[in-house]
C-alpha cells in the first residue's frame, strides 16, 4: 500500500503532514505510540528541508514529495526535494555526553531520526535529494 503527498516549503505544512500521517496510520492499523514517533521523525526531517534546502524567503509549491509505503510490516518513508544537496546520513552523530552548553547547535534531529528508524539512506539523483527512512513495525 502506498500514499503520497506534495507540500510547499512552509512550516505550516507540518500540520498537513500530521493529518496525512494520521489517516495512513489509521488505515494501516499502526499504533498511537508508533505514530507519535513517526510524527517526530517527519517533523525533524521535513523542517530541515523547509528551512535549509531552498533560498530563504522563497516559496516553492513542489518543495517536498512524501511517499509512505506499507508492506510486510515495514513502513518506508521517502522524502524527495530539489533543493540544495544535503546528505543527512553523512552527518556525524553529536556527542550526547556533553552538557547542553558544551554541545554545538544542530544535529540532534538527524541523530533522533537515526535512533528511531531502523534504516536511513540518502542519494542524489537528477538534482533531487532522496532521503529514505524504514522502520519494522512490531504488532
Amino acid at each position: 500500500m502506498q500514499k503520497s503527498l506534495r507540500i510547499k516549503n512552509d512550516i505550516h505544512e507540518l500540520s498537513t503532514i500530521n493529518r496525512f500521517l494520521g489517516k495512513a496510520g489509521e488505515e494501516w492499523g499502526l499504533s498511537a505510540s508508533f505514530m507519535m514517533s513517526l510524527e517526530l521523525v517527519m517533523e525533524e526531517a521535513v523542517s530541515n528541508i523547509i528551512f535549509y534546502a531552498y533560498e530563504k524567503g522563497s516559496v516553492v509549491d513542489d518543495a517536498v514529495d512524501i511517499r509512505l509505503e506499507w508492506a510486510d510490516r515495514w513502513l518506508t518513508v521517502t522524502l524527495e526535494d530539489h533543493g540544495v544537496a544535503f546528505d543527512p546520513t553523512a552527518k556525524k552523530d553529536p556527542d550526547i555526553t556533553l552538557s547542553a552548553e558544551e554541545r554545538p547547535i544542530g544535529g540532534l534531529g538527524i541523530f533522533l531520526i537515526k535512533k528511531i528508524m531502523d534504516e536511513v539512506s540518502y542519494r542524489r539523483v537528477d538534482g533531487r535529494n532522496i532521503f529514505i527512512m524504514r522502520k519494522k513495525v512490531i504488532a
